[in-house]
Parts: structure tokens; sequence; C-alpha cells
């Protein structure tokens, strides 16, 4: 049975939220002290994150860069506000998905299986645990690149992008083809969450020297190239 940390001080809709989730029998669990958040989560060690951005004391941003420095647990932010610049710095934080208010609570559900199924499904089914690419070490069960220049640890997603682009290296995959194995459904995701989560893989990797191995072709999709030695 899956944990599920729901950070939301709207009493009403936490409720709303708790009463839905648990009828996937998920164990929902809330904040009882909201200056407190940090020690909660490592009392609780839940398998994902629901957090508002707006929240008393500290701001969800402030509480999802505590838990990225801690933990690689899926975030799922919400919102009530209309700034779209609030989805470009959660998916800049770390964060898995956003979801606007007012949402139909059938899309919050899917988003939270397919997350969750694409995190722990993947973790635990994954058959090959090692991948080498120009000359990295690509970790999926420690989520890390490495190189002779260091480590990178990546998200969930982060890893999850990675592999689909090396599983494929040498060829463009499409954006479709990778907003469907990373949501399972397109229709729940937007161009603009696939872009910043590339970019934030592509980010990463430029510490390792890797970042131009990542190819965006415009119109196509992406491209995870690799040196061919004769």
């Amino acid at each position: 049975m899956f944990k599920i940390m729901l950070i939301e001080d709207d009493k009403t809709l936490f409720n709303e939220i708790k009463d839905r989730l648990s009828q996937w029998s998920y164990d929902v669990y809330g904040i009882r002290d909201f200056k407190k958040v940090m020690e909660e989560f490592t009392e609780i060690m839940p398998d994902l994150v629901v957090i508002d951005i707006q929240l008393p004391k500290f701001d969800g941003f402030h509480w999802c860069r505590l838990i990225r420095s801690h933990s690689n647990v899926p975030i799922v932010f919400l919102s009530s506000r209309d700034h779209p610049m609030d989805m470009v710095m959660s998916m800049q934080l770390g964060a898995d998905d956003f979801i606007q208010k007012p949402f139909h609570f059938e899309v919050l559900i899917a988003k939270i299986h397919a997350i969750l199924r694409r995190v722990y499904d993947y973790s635990t089914e994954q058959q090959t645990n090692i991948l080498v690419w120009n000359s990295a070490t690509i970790d999926f069960l420690k989520n890390t690149v490495s190189n002779k220049t260091g480590e990178v640890e990546l998200t969930k997603n982060e890893m999850f992008i990675l592999k689909i682009l090396v599983e494929s290296k040498n060829q463009i995959v499409s954006r479709e083809e990778m907003m469907r194995s990373l949501w399972d459904d397109e229709r729940f995701v937007s161009d603009n969450t696939l872009t910043v989560n590339v970019n934030r893989l592509r980010k990463s990797l430029v510490k390792l020297d890797l970042g131009k191995w990542i190819e965006t072709k415009v119109g196509q999709g992406y491209v995870a190239k690799e040196e061919i030695h004769d």
C-alpha cells in the first residue's frame, strides 16, 4: 500500500482528496504542524508527496527544495495561482507534475497512478540496472550518472527520460512517444512540462560534459547521440 503525504492547509480540500485516494487504498497523511514539514516527512517516509504552493509559514517551493535535498520521492504540485512561472519553477525544483486548481479529481488520481506505476514498477522490474553511454555509467538503482568528470544524481523523471533516449541512442524519439511512456496518457501532460523536464536533464548532464549529447530535433523530438568508434 502506497503512502501519500498531502501538504494542503485547506481542510475541506484535504478531506476530499484524502477520501478519493483512500478509495484506491492509498494511505494519506496530512501535516500536523506546517512549521515542521520536514520532521513529519522524515517520520512518514511517503512514497509520493502532493503539495500546495500557498501554505502557512513557508510556501510549497521552500519545502520542495528541502525534500529534494534529502529524497527523490515523486512530488506533485497543486496551485490556485494563475502564474505560468509556477509550473516552470516547480519542474526546475524537481517536481514530477503540476496541477492547476480547480481540477477534476479523476485527473489527479490518474496522474498519481501513472507516477507511482512509472517510478516504482520501473524501479522494481528494471532488468538492466546499468547502462553505459558515451563512457558514462548510468545506474538505475542509485539514480546516478557518473564518468571521469564526476557523478550527478537525477530525479526519477530525469532518469526515466534518459533511459528512453539511451535505449534508442542515435535515433529520434518523438515527443508523443516520450509523453506516452512517461505519463501513459498524453492528454494529461502539456508540451511545456516535457520540455522543462528534458531541459532539466540536459542541465544536470552538463556537469559531466554530457549535455551536448542530448539533442533537440525541432518538430520531431529528441535523440541521445553517442560517439561511434571504428
